[in-house]
């Protein structure tokens, strides 16, 4: 087993670890190991943004995760893309830039995870950040991350946007600016129409940095643990296994699933679970993997009386051409895109004080996306989905072996209460309502799904259970906190166990209203600067 030694070394290079290794490697003082258990980001469809759909059940790039039957959806079974590559599932996302509510960073600091209220995080949001709309009071240039509007909208776009606001919804410039409700134009992770995963902001022009090591094909197996103390981390890589060390600390950035599966298989979780599967017991943390959570969605389909969705690439040669011809020739068309323009910000119940619904408005519509692919409507279609941002239920990820290649096992709980269903049911209604406005009529033929006639409560509370699916934004699996089940304290540092942190969305005390990568990326900008001040 060879062993190097490094000051810092990161496990996993997704999102918040990228950012991690950038900043720590930026002053040219330390010597950074990032671990990457997939390949380098080279494979061409990452990169195109349409290429979304190539990546989803990709095993090459995607570690294709499936949940255990869930028991509220029909027993039916989630399917977890989850991005096995440099970049993460930053390289394999739907590439929306979205912070969530200033209030959900709010209660993070009230729950008593001080310094992450949202005027604490809102600098590394702004520093992580170049916006191609320029610098104000809540946003920022000059970062990393490239952050831009869409280059290219279908006419379907404008009139989704504007059937909206004749709904009663008002219109919104900028959801992650003064106020987050409303109706407006998603901001995109892309650049000149090309994706801009965390890999690609933080290591893209960095690689040949002489401090940073960049291991891709090195799959974390093992944090070591010696006296209560971080020492470094055994990876398998296709030569065998190598252990590395760590003079300050070891920061692991593995994901909702793979950050509470490395701390589990290396002592630290559930004792009777660790037990069970031959695991030495180093601290009792019956944390680690709980408390798991996601947005969840259905949506509202309809065929469209004119060919401009996304869908007629699929069913016709000459849609593929042009669009082709596009993006070659000028950056420009479908495959610039993701084919997700426009969103609402709103409330299920006028008396919450923010918005608990996110409705997507998607330029195409599916008849399953599962782990064989996305399947998209064999004709003209659009889609309406309302995503419920504040679900009730959690979940667990546990061990389904002590093979650290073997996948975790996923337990979400979805649809746990009344008020999850009554949200969806509110959602679906709003959906309708948008649909039924002048500025969609000369696009609207009929509903498709679920169909005019399921109309009743029972009805659709069977079609939410039938079709409602993840979102794919699991968060909270080593939560941040100060709660006695709690996995990290506000400095990400793991309770009881020296030169260690988590920093990923699996932090998060509870889940932001609003795509995900962003806020993990937020996440590394800060846990750079609290490793650096430790180091000091």
């Amino acid at each position: 087993m060879d062993e190097a030694s490094y000051d810092f070394i990161v496990a996993g290079a997704g999102s918040a670890g990228c950012a991690i290794a950038g900043r720590l490697s930026e002053d040219g003082r330390h010597r950074v190991l990032l671990l990457e258990a997939g390949p380098r980001d080279t494979y061409p469809w990452i990169h195109i943004p349409l290429g979304y759909h190539k990546t989803f059940n990709n095993p090459r790039v995607n570690w294709m995760f499936d949940s255990e039957p869930e028991p509220e959806l029909d027993n039916r079974i989630m399917y977890q893309p989850r991005g096995k590559v440099l970049g993460g599932t930053s390289s394999i996302n739907g590439m929306v830039y979205m912070r969530g509510n200033a209030a959900d960073y709010d209660e993070w600091r009230q729950r008593g995870c001080e310094g992450w209220d949202y005027d604490s995080v809102l600098p590394y949001f702004k520093r992580a950040e170049d916006n191609a709309r320029g610098a104000d009071a809540f946003h920022g240039t000059g970062g990393p991350l490239k952050v831009s509007d869409h280059r290219w909208q279908p006419t379907l776009a404008r009139a989704m946007h504007d059937a909206a606001v004749q709904a009663g919804i008002p219109a919104n410039p900028d959801f992650n600016g003064a106020g987050q409700e409303g109706v407006g134009y998603y901001q995109t992770t892309i650049n000149k129409a090309r994706r801009w995963s965390s890999a690609r902001a933080y290591l893209g022009g960095v690689r040949r940095r002489g401090n940073l090591t960049i291991a891709t094909r090195a799959h974390a197996t093992r944090i070591v643990i010696e006296n209560g103390r971080a020492v470094g981390v055994e990876y398998l890589t296709p030569a065998g296994v190598v252990r590395a060390g760590a003079r300050h600390e070891v920061i692991v950035s593995g994901g909702v699933y793979g950050s509470p599966q490395l701390l589990m298989l290396s002592g630290l979780g559930p004792a009777a679970h660790l037990r069970q599967h031959g695991i030495e017991v180093v601290r009792d943390m019956p944390g680690v993997g709980s408390h798991l959570h996601d947005h969840f969605n259905t949506y509202v389909a309809y065929r469209c009386a004119q060919p401009v969705t996304m869908n007629d690439l699929a069913i016709s040669l000459r849609h593929r051409v042009r669009a082709a011809a596009q993006y070659a020739f000028g950056r420009t068309g479908p495959l610039a895109s993701m084919g997700l323009f426009v969103g609402a910000l709103v409330r299920s119940d006028r008396r919450l004080e923010r918005p608990d619904l996110q409705i997507n408005m998607f330029a195409w519509a599916v008849k399953d996306r599962n782990r064989h692919g996305v399947v998209p409507q064999p004709f003209s279609a659009f889609g309406l989905s309302p995503v419920h941002l504040r679900p009730d239920g959690r979940g667990t990820v546990r061990l389904k072996s002590p093979d650290p290649l073997a996948a975790p096992e996923i337990r979400f709980n979805f649809l746990k209460s009344t008020y999850d269903f009554q949200a969806l049911i509110e959602g679906m209604r709003i959906c309708r309502e948008i649909a039924r406005q002048p500025a969609l009529q000369p696009f609207v033929v009929e509903e498709i799904l679920p169909g005019a006639t399921v109309t009743s409560e029972a009805d659709l509370k069977a079609d939410i259970r039938a079709r409602g699916v993840s979102n794919l934004h699991p968060v909270g699996t080593c939560r941040m906190g100060r709660e006695i089940d709690a996995v990290v304290d506000p400095q990400l540092r793991v309770h009881g166990i020296d030169n260690l942190r988590v920093a990923d969305a699996s932090i998060m005390p509870s889940i932001v209203a609003g795509n995900t990568n962003a806020p993990a990326i937020m996440i590394g900008e800060k846990c750079a600067d609290m490793v650096r001040a430790a180091a000091q």
